[in-house]
Parts: C-alpha cells; structure tokens; sequence
C-alpha cells in the first residue's frame, strides 16, 4: 500500500481529477497490446496534425478515476463526454518513445468494440497511469472481499449513471427548444399590430392615378399624392344671377300671366307653342 500514491478511500468513496488534453479514440481489433497502442497513437497524432494545420486545437479535458472507472468531462461545463467503466478496461500503459502520452482500450457498452482513448499530458502521465492502477487493485481486492457480488452492483451502478447522463442530455436540448419557441414567439409579438387595431385602406385609384368621383360620397380634403390639397370646387348658389347693370336677366317663358297685358300675353303664348312644336319636328327629323 505504500507504493500508492493515494488514499483507498479517495479512490472508493470520491475520485482523482486531472487535466490532460484528448486527442480523440479510435477502434482497435485487439483488446491489449502494446503495438496495438502504437498504431491508435500514431493514428491520432496524424489526425491531430491535419486539425492543427486547419487551426483547431487539441481540446482539453477532466479526468476522474475512481474504483469505478474513468470518467472524461468537459472542464468547464462538467458534461461527461465518456464513461469508461473499470471493468470494461482492458489495456493501461504510457508511451516510452513521448512521455507526453498515456493510453487506454475499454470495450464500448453499445457497440462491443474495443476502443483506445489517447491522451496528452506535459506532467501527469506517470502519476495518471498509476492512479488507474491502484483503481485496479483497489476494485479487485474489493471483488475478492465480496465474492463477486460487487461486480453485479457496480454494474447497475453504471447503468444508472448513464441513464442519467442520457436524461441530462435530453433535458438540455428540450430547455433549448423551449428557448428557440419563447424567442420566436417574442419576434411574433412584437411585429405583430395591437389587437382591435384596423390598418386605414388608402382609396383606390383608375389607371391616372385619380381618385375615382363618387356624385353620392361628399368630396373629401384628402392631398394628392404629390401632397398639396386640391382646389375647392365652387358650389352652387341658389341666388338668381344679375346682370353688370343689377338688373335680372330677361326670360319671356318664365314671366306670370299678370305682368303683360292679354293681347301680348297670348301672342308669347303663340310664340311658346310655335317654339316648342319647331323643337319636336327638328327631333323627329334627327330620328328619322
């Protein structure tokens, strides 16, 4: 136990963090290996390489390791980007030829495949490799104690946090898609018109751009489109119009009987009869 380099009760009842930058995982075809970690190694470091050319950067991420596996997060937000159950790791070892690079192959819980996660460390790779080791030694010794019973247990253990994680993924994108449906009901709401409000209808016009008359509709102060008011139109006077001398205008149909003496009154009435059969023979003619 000296060898160790922490508490069994750091290990069983909390967990070991630390920071290491993630190269990325890739399948291997056997579980264990040294050459086998050679080859994901180089694969990764190659494509590592072309994202470094295209200007991404190797992202950096928390490790926890306890008696129950290794846990990779996000540092910052702490969302678990994967779960590797202890008893699903196969292979722990560090690079000798970059002491920069520690490596392990757990079998996936969905695919069955055998997965080797890379990563890079300046100064925690020796201490991350031991660590993972005493999560070994520790979780077997608590096997033998058991009697087996505490695999089952630590299995259903997994179980559960992953359905949780999987219920924290799903409560996100819902809390998103909530988000999205407030944001576009707020856009709605502001663009639309007040309620009760009616949108005034400007007046049709004909192909002059004239408002068309309407003897029945009074004449309204609307402006031209050129915005100047049109000029009034004159009305009607009732008054009987006069000559320049102040004198009403001359009508010998309209006068009464009273004004002129019989003999010239019968003639006008001559005159009234003799006009008006004149007009209807010009009208039957025009017909004709």
């Amino acid at each position: 136990d000296k060898t160790w380099m922490h508490t069994p009760e750091a290990l069983s009842k909390h967990y070991i963090p630390y920071n290491a930058k993630f190269l990325g995982s890739t399948e291997v075809e056997q579980p264990k290996g040294t050459e086998v970690v050679r080859d994901a190694v180089r694969k990764l470091k190659f494509a590592r390489h072309i994202k470094k050319s295209e200007g991404q950067k190797t992202p950096k991420v928390e490790l926890q390791i306890s008696i129950y596996g290794v846990k990779i997060l996000d540092p910052k937000t702490k969302e678990v980007q994967h779960n590797c159950q202890l008893h699903r790791i196969s292979f722990c070892a560090d690079d000798k030829t970059d002491k920069r690079i520690f490596t392990f192959i757990c079998k996936d819980s969905e695919s069955n495949k055998h997965l080797c996660y890379v990563f890079d460390s300046e100064k925690c790779v020796k201490e991350i490799t031991l660590t993972i080791g005493q999560a070994f030694d520790l979780a077997y010794r608590k096997f033998l104690e058991s009697g087996g019973k505490d695999v089952e247990t630590r299995k259903q253990i997994a179980g559960l946090q992953k359905r949780i994680q999987e219920l924290e993924t799903e409560n996100r994108e819902l809390k998103n898609k909530v988000q999205d449906l407030e944001n576009q009901l707020r856009i709605t709401q502001v663009h639309a018109p007040p309620a009760g409000s009616v949108t005034p209808k400007s007046p049709s016009t004909d192909i002059f751009d004239m408002v068309p008359f309407s003897p029945i509709s009074p004449q309204s102060s609307t402006p031209t489109r050129n915005g100047t008011q049109p000029p009034p139109v004159p009305s009607r006077s009732t008054e009987i119009k006069r000559d320049l001398f102040g004198a009403e205008p001359f009508d010998p149909f309209s006068c009464g009987a009273g004004d002129f003496p019989p003999d010239i009154q019968s003639k006008l009435d001559e005159m009234q009869v003799t006009t008006e059969l004149s007009i209807m023979q010009f009208f039957m003619v025009l017909c004709l």
